[in-house]
């Protein structure tokens, strides 16, 4: 099978930015739309624009030509084409060889309609995730029952809540059932950017700091999965058990809601 070539990296680059600029409309990045326009998506223009870089720079690198172009360049024009963390990864390779340094993770946010569903749902704990499993929103039910606001952004991530966190992992009545399910579906999720920075910087950390991470992630899989946590303890000691929902948010950036029931209230 013949190698990859330089040629054929400037056609797949070229292809995979006017594939992600012809996706975006402009209300989609906050722009106005005036008139009609003869093709779909944003123009040049408007991807320079927003990136704040030259017109001629990024036209000349959407055509695949032979500039060089920084890490800052890049990182903005991901910013630009509202690219997800394995998206980003993926320009990088193209235009770099090699992934964006760890440090270029962006923490995801949602939408002010969506932040609206989550705190209409005023009776059931809901929350988004991304693939690393940060949770980046959150209603006050969910607040109540994990205590998400009382964690630093850095640390609000259910994988490091529940393998590094023993306050956390005191409040699961069957902790020991529970992280195989949840770590076999983060595992699971991690096939779909198994080159992600951000995520194998994740794994890495987790690895040195929890020991049943560690042998956990890297045994064959033989557990069934779980995205939600199926019993917890409430501030008042009181057992809770929970069935789970989940809602694609944003597919192009890996972003699910998880809702929670009350286990006695879906048996209704």
């Amino acid at each position: 099978m013949p190698g990859r070539t330089l040629e054929r990296t400037r056609s797949e680059l070229s292809d995979f930015l006017r594939h992600h600029r012809k996706k975006l409309t402009p209300a989609d990045v906050g722009l106005p739309t005036t008139g009609r326009r003869r093709t779909s998506g944003l123009r040049r223009e408007e991807v320079a624009a927003l990136a704040g870089v030259g017109l001629t720079w990024y036209t000349w690198f959407e055509q695949g030509r032979d500039i060089q172009v920084s890490e800052s360049f890049l990182l903005n024009v991901a910013k630009a084409l509202r690219l997800d963390d394995a998206e980003c990864c993926h320009l990088f390779l193209l235009a770099h060889r090699r992934p964006p340094p760890v440090e270029a993770y962006h923490w995801p946010s949602v939408s002010p309609l969506i932040q609206q569903l989550l705190d209409d749902l005023v009776a059931r704990p809901a929350y988004v995730i991304n693939l690393r499993w940060d949770v980046v929103a959150w209603n006050a039910a969910a607040d109540r029952l994990l205590d998400l606001s009382g964690y630093a952004q850095a640390d609000r991530n259910l994988m490091r809540m529940i393998f590094t966190d023993p306050r956390f992992r005191r409040r699961l009545p069957a902790w020991r059932e529970e992280a195989p399910r949840l770590l076999a579906q983060f595992r699971c999720d991690l096939a779909a950017a198994p080159e992600n920075p951000a995520l194998l910087s994740l794994i890495d950390d987790l690895k040195s700091l929890s020991p049943d991470f560690r042998v956990w992630f890297d045994r064959p899989n033989a557990e069934s999965y779980s995205r939600g946590i199926d019993a917890m303890f409430d501030a008042e000691g009181m057992r809770l058990d929970f069935i789970h929902e989940t809602l694609i948010v944003d597919d192009h950036r890996h972003l699910t809601m998880v809702v929670y029931f009350k286990k006695q209230e879906a048996a209704l």
